[in-house]
């Protein structure tokens, strides 16, 4: 009994002393922005990367350029070249941040701005029904303001699916202890029927 007690001692404090190892995760989002790469690095417990150096290179691993995080944890790149990158971040103490950004994703997005800036309605007399023309600046102007406010959101999504694979992982161990509490219990009413009565 008592070293059927340490045995699941051990195995209790082998799995609650290596959480604190594993507290946060290292996350690197990419995203296209008009004709920029716009990028978020920081951890999964909501910590941003602040003013962290951004490397960028290609995918054989040669050095094209470096960009800074900003306060946020935020960065915009504008390609030079029409090739796929990869974007890496030290952020100390082990935590390396590496993602890869494939250049078609960007270079369709900057076409369809431009079809349809090009393509917007013109009127032809004085009555007709023309509803108002946006230029490309202001869809440009509406389309920052789009990706400040998605910012928030991309964090809390990002925080939130972190979060349920922590309560999965807890729910799980709690259900493999309560399945070795009822084996236990079973074999200790067998035991104890199988027992002289005294």
């Amino acid at each position: 009994m008592a070293r059927s007690f340490m045995l699941v001692f051990s195995l209790g404090m082998l799995v609650f002393g290596a959480a604190p190892a594993q507290a946060h995760k290292v996350i690197a989002s990419l995203f296209p922005s008009g004709s920029n790469i716009e990028g978020e690095i920081g951890f999964s417990n909501g910590v941003m990367a602040e003013n962290t150096l951004v490397e960028i290179f290609d995918l054989d691993g040669n050095k094209i350029d470096e960009v800074t995080t900003d306060g946020d944890g935020f960065f915009v790149y504008t390609p030079s070249q029409q090739i796929d990158l990869r974007f890496r971040a030290d952020l100390g103490a082990g935590h390396v941040a590496e993602a890869k950004f494939a250049i078609a994703d960007l270079a369709g997005g900057d076409e369809t701005v431009q079809t349809a800036s090009s393509k917007a309605p013109t009127a032809s007399g004085a009555g007709s029904n023309a509803g108002p023309v946006i230029t490309r600046e202001q869809e440009e102007i509406i389309a920052t303001i789009v990706r400040d406010e998605l910012r928030p959101l991309r964090r809390e999504l990002t925080a939130y699916k972190e979060k349920n694979d922590l309560q999965s992982i807890l729910g799980g161990i709690g259900y493999i202890f309560g399945a070795f509490g009822i084996i236990y219990y079973i074999a200790a009413r067998r035991l104890r029927a199988k027992a002289p009565n005294a």
